[in-house]
């Protein structure tokens, strides 16, 4: 088995940014006069579509409030986004894949403007043949997001495998027929990664290095 497409989630996956996206949540929360979510309640959600995320972290959050809560959302994260940076070993990772040919995606729930952002800013755009972010395309673990991916990149489902940190990648890649390695350093712990049943689950950035080399 050999893999010609690697598809990487982003939050907590290739970018070491699961405690800013909890704390913009809870920070935003306290401006609004919301119910705080605990740290584990804040980081199931990281995955998801903004609006989806909001609805199940702050269940009490009323429709009418939603935009408002966004955008204070997003002026806590952007204060701490200018920090933020991949986990280490990473970087490696997405030069062996490259010099390899491997093409590589990234499906994501941010949106299209936070991860042009993100890879401007983090000059890595050159690594990815092609991207999808949950406003432009069905959330997960919906297949829509991987299955326009394979489709313009022309790989099939078994040639191709997700990468992520979220039970919502793993229901992502088996709903799309595609192979889910599960890393165990971002959003979902080891336990609620291991009950969504992964082909693969790694520690750490290591592990996974030494997994690609092998099926890639």
């Amino acid at each position: 088995m050999k893999f010609s497409l690697v598809v990487f989630d982003w939050d907590g996956t290739l970018m070491d940014s699961t405690h800013s996206i909890v704390v913009a949540i809870q920070n935003t929360c306290r401006d609004l006069g919301l119910a705080v979510p605990t740290d584990q309640q804040a980081s199931w959600v990281i995955g998801l579509s903004l609006e989806e995320a909001f609805k199940q972290a702050v269940p009490e959050l009323p429709v009418s409030r939603m935009d408002e809560f966004v955008q204070r959302y997003k002026f806590h994260y952007l204060t701490r986004d200018p920090d933020l940076r991949l986990f280490p070993g990473n970087a490696q990772i997405l030069d062996e894949l490259k010099a390899k040919s491997v093409q590589m995606a990234v499906a994501t729930g941010k949106s299209r403007i936070g991860l042009n952002r993100a890879l401007a800013n983090h000059q890595l755009g050159h690594y990815f043949d092609t991207t999808r972010t949950a406003d432009e395309t069905r959330s997960k673990p919906h297949p829509l997001m991987l299955e326009e991916i394979m489709d313009e990149l022309m790989v099939l489902p078994e040639h191709t495998v997700m990468i992520g940190d979220t039970t919502h990648d793993v229901g992502l890649a088996k709903n799309a027929g595609v192979t889910s390695i599960a890393v165990t350093y971002g959003a979902h712990s080891k336990h609620e990664l291991a009950t969504a049943k992964p082909d693969f689950m790694v520690d750490n950035v290591s592990e996974l290095q030494r997994l690609l080399a092998i099926y890639t």
